[in-house]
């Protein structure tokens, strides 16, 4: 069978291997699609964390079932599956508080271990949703959706409240429009027009502000002084994650998505004076993947317009350079590895 791997930073190979073998407590998926993340972007350019080469990407993944022992979940031969891409110990200490996505000793496909950029790939029967009711194009965007929904819930973020999102990519395009469904109104700030554009015209962001030396004070202007609830970055750059308590509320929350390598600086006396709580979100539990899939069932998330490329996996190695450049208007890319 046919997959792609990442050999090192900047050189994507295509190889043949053999059909993987389904061990016990394994199902064998066909994979379908393939969603492009930041993470597959910053290990190809050499800046990813917790990452290692050769490797193979991918981990929001559209498959359906080939082989399968009897489960729980009724998941039988045919069944189209969204993957949770998170392998946690359900020992430790943090799996034992239900937080298994923070496990002590996670891997993450497609980071930690080898991920779906593949025709077939075996995974724990455990990392299976059910997903019967959603397309290819649906199933390959819950994960990173999924990361939004457990951000908001991590900050409980309110009706009524305003919250900013720092970062128009489609980390932060998911959080802006999940905020939205749960009644925030949502202040968008990114260094990119077109993907401002975006959020107003196809996402109905309320509020767009094109981040520089201005953008604490058009919050401010927006907020009435008031500054936002909960701020959260989405961007994973180093600049744009220590001025995120700039535009944060007295009393308010700064949730940290987006991942940086280096080491951050705040100031204190700032970030005391608002009582500020700080919060890391990581990943998501299978509560998030559930409300994902429930919103995109009834339609309430613009996958169309989302998916902005998309190629079949022969010509993904040609593209993949050019995703990376803004000014090609990428919101999220897919492959398709069945036709």
């Amino acid at each position: 069978m046919d997959y792609i791997v990442c050999e090192k930073p900047g050189e994507f190979v295509l190889k043949k291997k053999d059909e993987p073998n389904k061990q016990v407590g394994e199902a064998l998926l066909k994979v379908k699609k393939v969603g492009i993340c930041g993470t597959d972007l910053h290990a190809y350019t050499g800046n990813q964390a917790f990452f290692t080469y050769p490797r193979i990407l991918g981990h929001e993944l559209a498959t359906q079932v080939i082989e399968i022992d009897d489960n729980p979940q009724g998941i039988g031969p045919g069944d189209n599956v969204v993957i949770m891409p998170y392998v946690s110990c359900k020992q430790c200490v943090a799996c034992r508080s239900g937080k298994t996505n923070c496990c002590t000793s996670l891997k993450v496909l497609g980071i930690h271990t080898d991920g779906g950029m593949q025709e077939r790939i075996s995974v724990p029967v455990n990392l299976l949703i059910p997903a019967q009711n959603l397309s290819d194009d649906q199933m390959a965007v819950v994960e990173p959706l999924a990361i939004g929904a457990h951000a908001i819930r991590r900050a409980q973020v309110e009706h009524g409240e305003t919250i900013v999102v720092v970062g128009c990519g489609p980390i932060g395009i998911g959080i802006m429009k999940l905020a939205q469904i749960a009644g925030a109104r949502v202040i968008a700030i990114d260094m990119n027009q077109q993907r401002l554009d975006y959020a107003k015209e196809k996402i109905g962001i309320d509020y767009t502000i094109l981040g520089g030396s201005d953008a604490v004070q058009k919050v401010s202007e927006i907020t009435k002084g008031d500054m936002a609830i909960t701020v959260f970055d989405a961007t994973g750059h180093k600049g744009a994650l220590e001025s995120g308590p700039d535009y944060m509320a007295h009393g308010g929350k700064y949730v940290l998505v987006g991942l940086s390598k280096g080491e951050l600086t705040f100031t204190h006396p700032a970030i005391h004076a608002k009582e500020s709580s700080i919060l890391c979100s990581r990943n998501a539990t299978l509560e998030d993947f559930e409300y994902v899939i429930s919103i995109l069932e009834k339609d309430e998330f613009p996958i169309d317009s989302f998916i902005t490329h998309n190629v079949s996996y022969g010509d993904m190695i040609a593209h993949f350079d050019n995703w990376l450049d803004p000014k090609n208007g990428v919101i999220k890319a897919t492959v398709d590895f069945q036709s």
